[in-house]
């Protein structure tokens, strides 16, 4: 039976801490001509010298317009966030995006998801020690507000980020409680890790790579209403921010990266994907992120709008809470799951768009595994399950159906169309009260543990080592970075292995092993790989231009977050 859908407002206590091509040249191969004997010949007149016959005219790309200086964007995001200090704030994809604007990170990841240098030059692991890196930083940039560029900027971030009572949670279970960075010199970093890691680098690409001046840092410890206009090195700078209405960010007319183009980004939250896509058509935005699957239909077949799609970021699941009843058995685990009405979401909810999901790796992921399937659209097979349960632990079941509730964060049509899709595949087997929270107190109440099933996103880092902190035994506190809050010591050692290990073909049959146990376990229901769109109006030039430092191809798109310093408006 369905419960009452109720909302309350909290905290964040939790946080996510949170992945070109080119063809060989052919030469030619025809064998050189046989030599001709001499025979004599009559000298010949004079003849004027012959004209070089002209080189072939290579063939070359189209010609790009030259990009154009001024103009403010304006991007509808999916929500706002509650502040953009990435000392202390959770930045989902909507503050990802304002973030990209406003910081740069140490580290940025390619079209092929090579992690290389950026705000830093070059790293290395110490004496071959995988637990022990230095990372040489790039001189001569500055902050927003002139304070330098240096190793000492970049331990004092990540002390703080330690020291967070949010972030610290994806950190401190990783680094030593003393001495986890150090300052070899003005520019070089040392990082000391608990664990080895040949994927370290990677960490430097996220949130965690978000470098804050230090200057506007220790005032901001003092006075949070500063996490609203964080101070970083990146091309745009903070101008103004209302709280669930416009943040505006200007021209850092100094970044260190070169030329930036737009004058102003103006970033308006409007949680209805329906809103935001109208608001995209009649040109009151130039550009809007989405996951909604209908929404994705109807832009993609506008040929006047550019699509950035990525559905390698993350997944879309159903979480069970494997530490208190009834989700602590996996006989209900496993009838939720067999229970689950797969084709009835597919079919009314990603509509195709969104790509099947029956794992947390995406089919063209070198990490997926064939033979990991998941179950589903098979009520039947879950009665027995059900009927042991209810004998054993009646306390938790009503008219012969287990009692549970499934938790979301709203207002948001799609995931309550959701919520009752799966109702009705779980309703013959479940009954289900729904919760209905505001996303602050959603991700609170799943950090601590109090939840049944909670509709959830994950995964799909650019790096599966990134992804740990939400599978380990170390990561299960009072507050959680596991959110299923289930592990095995077996499972820990693949994780750790796996990340060790620089075979890449052992590490990828380490993953696919890791995979085939989180299937076992049945804590998640995987939905569908999350289909996340950009979309551009045909004014919006360069979105997908960004370089690195030394020219190489980055990737323009990552869960949702999209980057400004190459994009420019044609404004003729």
């Amino acid at each position: 039976m369905r419960g009452t859908r109720r909302c309350r407002t909290g905290i964040v206590l939790a946080a996510l801490v949170a992945a070109s091509c080119s063809g060989p040249n052919q030469a030619s191969d025809a064998p050189a001509p046989q030599a001709v004997p001499e025979l004599p010949e009559p000298e010949p007149a004079p003849q004027p010298e012959p004209e070089p016959a002209p080189e072939p005219v290579p063939e070359l790309p189209e010609p790009q317009p030259t990009p154009i200086r001024g103009g403010t964007l304006r991007y509808g995001l999916e929500a706002d966030v509650d502040g953009l200090n990435p000392i202390s704030s959770v930045l989902s994809a909507p503050g990802q995006v304002m973030a990209n604007a406003l910081f740069d990170t140490l580290a940025a990841v390619t079209h092929d998801g090579t992690i290389v240098p950026y705000l830093a030059e070059s790293w290395e692991p110490v004496d071959g020690d995988l637990a022990t890196w230095q990372v040489t930083l790039r001189q001569g940039v500055t902050f927003h507000d002139g304070t330098p560029f240096d190793a000492a900027a970049v331990q004092a971030g990540f002390q703080a980020q330690f020291d967070s009572p949010l972030i610290g949670f994806g950190l401190r279970p990783f680094y030593p409680a003393e001495n986890a960075t150090e300052v070899i010199d003005e520019f070089i970093i040392q990082y000391n890790l608990l664990d080895s890691n040949a994927q370290f680098p990677a960490t430097l690409s996220t949130q965690g790579g978000y470098i804050a001046s230090p200057t506007w840092l220790a005032a901001a410890l003092l006075d949070p209403a500063l996490n609203q206009a964080p101070v970083g090195t990146g091309p745009f700078k903070i101008e103004s921010r209302t709280v669930d209405s416009v943040t505006r960010v200007v021209r850092n007319d100094d970044w260190w990266g070169g030329d930036v183009y737009l004058d102003a980004i103006e970033f308006v939250p409007i949680s209805d994907p329906d809103t935001r896509t109208d608001l995209l058509n009649n040109g009151d935005l130039q550009a809007i992120q989405t996951t909604n699957p209908a929404s994705i239909i109807d832009l993609q077949a506008d040929d006047g709008i550019t699509n950035v799609v990525d559905t390698s970021g993350e997944e879309s699941f159903v979480m069970l809470n494997a530490s208190r009843p009834p989700f602590d058995d996996l006989r209900v685990r496993q009838a939720l799951t067999l229970a689950t009405p797969l084709r009835a979401y597919r079919n009314l909810i990603a509509l195709g768009v969104a790509p099947d999901a029956n794992q947390m790796f995406t089919p063209d992921s070198p990490f997926y595994a064939t033979d990991v399937v998941q179950a589903g659209d098979d009520p039947d097979a879950a009665t027995p399950l059900v009927a042991d349960y209810c004998a054993e632990v009646p306390r938790q079941c009503s008219g012969g159906k287990i009692d549970i509730e499934l938790q979301w964060f709203g207002p948001a049509v799609i995931t309550t169309r959701t919520a009752e899709i799966l109702d009705q595949g779980w309703g013959g087997h479940f009954n289900v009260a729904f919760d209905e929270l505001v996303q602050d107190t959603h991700i609170q109440e799943v950090a601590l543990g109090q939840y049944d099933a909670a509709i959830w996103r994950q995964f799909g880092a650019v790096d599966p080592s990134l992804d740990r902190l939400f599978l380990i035994c170390r990561t299960i506190d009072v507050i959680s970075l596991n959110f299923a809050r289930y592990c095995t010591d077996e499972r820990d050692a693949l994780i750790a292995e796996a990340q060790a290990t620089t075979d890449e073909a052992r590490r990828v049959e380490l993953w696919q092993e890791i995979s085939r146990q989180i299937n076992n376990a049945a804590t998640y229901v995987f939905l569908d790989h999350t289909a996340w769109n950009n979309a551009f109006l045909a004014e919006v030039k360069g979105v997908c231009s960004r370089t690195s430092p030394d020219g190489t191809p980055l990737r323009c798109s990552i869960t949702g977050a999209t980057w400004f310093d190459s994009v420019w408006l044609d404004q003729s």
